[in-house]
């Protein structure tokens, strides 16, 4: 099966209303893309690694949208004249009230594809770390070469300042399944933190992720040896994700507490974790499911990790330190090199100390201690 598509040149007030419209028409599915940067409430939602803005920010958008092709050919052009001819009815229509920009339609056919399956040609395994080999969960064998201690291909660029007396061994298989939620491990930032719980975390440490995504720096913590970890995202579906990578990597529901929430939002959810209650499973909204009980002990997590965005980590971090234990671990990144200096300011601002700031690309990873 070939697949036509149909593009349409406009402007992004008229996105809305143009997509509806074209749901009305029984088109199902569009794809819009623009040069946009993210709105305040994107980025309140986005607890998860981005790109970076785009270098060039106008009003154009273009929205797309397929529809099966047919082998007649004499048939095919006319339906797709027919097509072109209701996106231009609609284009028309809603030209006296809103800005169509170049309302120009753009009709070209794809190559027959296995869309949901395809991608998984670009998933491979690979070194995250000293001690954490990523694989999707698709491939039964991991290569030789990525097991081998010698391996040198997570190495950071530059000096890191996080080297330790720990060595180079066989990694820990970490098995993840791209998906909805970000975190493959491919990502520099996702790594830079993998790198870091690699080198700083000892035998028995607890760990908070916050923005945990698809779990994947709460799982990694736990294979390197951490003895609990926090898991919380804003997002339930990227928490659902998690459940799942959890459980692919066989983390027993005891060793874990994975929730979703909005800890800038949400008083007793941080008063939650500042005391230590924890539950063993799922939290959705704030709502428990199960028992809730605090930790024997509980004096403040080892590490803090959070992977996700200067606009979230800059007021995050005033309330990490209720989060951490005395001499503690803050690792954050998801940073742009460009914004290291808003990250630093915010870390020295609330006390912590012995940052050290890691690139890899374009971004950097600031690890300190309370």
């Amino acid at each position: 099966m070939k697949w036509t598509r149909y593009t349409i040149e406009t402007h992004i007030d008229a996105v809305d209303i143009l997509s509806y419209e074209l749901d009305a028409i029984g088109v199902e599915g569009i794809e819009i893309e623009d040069h946009q940067g993210l709105s305040e409430s994107d980025k309140e939602k986005m607890f998860v690694d981005i790109a970076p803005e785009p270098e060039v920010i106008d009003d154009v958008a273009w929205v797309s949208f397929y529809e099966d092709a047919t082998d007649d050919r004499e048939s095919s052009d006319s339906d797709k004249e027919t097509m072109v001819a209701k996106i231009q009815d609609i284009l028309d229509e809603i030209s006296s009230y809103t800005n169509i920009g170049a309302a120009k339609i753009t009709v070209s056919e794809t190559e027959d594809k296995d869309w949901i399956n395809n991608w998984k040609q670009y998933a491979k395994p690979f070194r995250a770390s000293k001690r954490i080999a990523i694989c999707p969960t698709w491939i039964d064998e991991v290569p030789e070469e990525i097991l081998t201690p010698e391996v040198k291909d997570w190495e950071v660029s530059g000096d890191s300042g996080l080297e330790t007396d720990k060595g180079i061994e066989p990694p820990s298989i970490l098995r993840i399944d791209p998906g909805i939620a970000f975190g493959t491990g491919s990502h520099e930032t996702t790594k830079l933190c993998i790198q870091a719980l690699d080198e700083l975390l000892s035998e028995g440490d607890t760990v908070l992720d916050v923005g945990c995504g698809s779990g994947i720096l709460s799982i990694a913590a736990l294979l390197l040896g951490a003895g609990y970890a926090t898991a919380i995202d804003i997002d339930e579906i990227a928490v659902a994700a998690a459940k799942e990578n959890f459980d692919t990597n066989h983390i027993s529901g005891d060793r874990y507490d994975l929730m979703s929430g909005n800890l800038l939002a949400d008083d007793k959810l941080v008063s939650d974790i500042q005391s230590g209650m924890f539950v063993g499973s799922i939290r959705s909204g704030g709502n428990i499911v199960g028992s809730k009980s605090k930790m024997p002990g509980f004096d403040g997590y080892d590490i803090v990790v959070a992977n996700i965005l200067p606009d979230v980590i800059v007021p995050l971090t005033s309330l990490v330190p209720g989060f951490l234990k005395n001499n503690g671990i803050y690792i954050t990144s998801g940073i742009l090199a460009t914004r290291e200096s808003e990250v630093r300011e915010a870390l020295e601002t609330n006390g912590f100390r012995d940052i050290v700031c890691t690139p890899m690309g374009e971004w950097v990873s600031l690890v300190s201690r309370k």
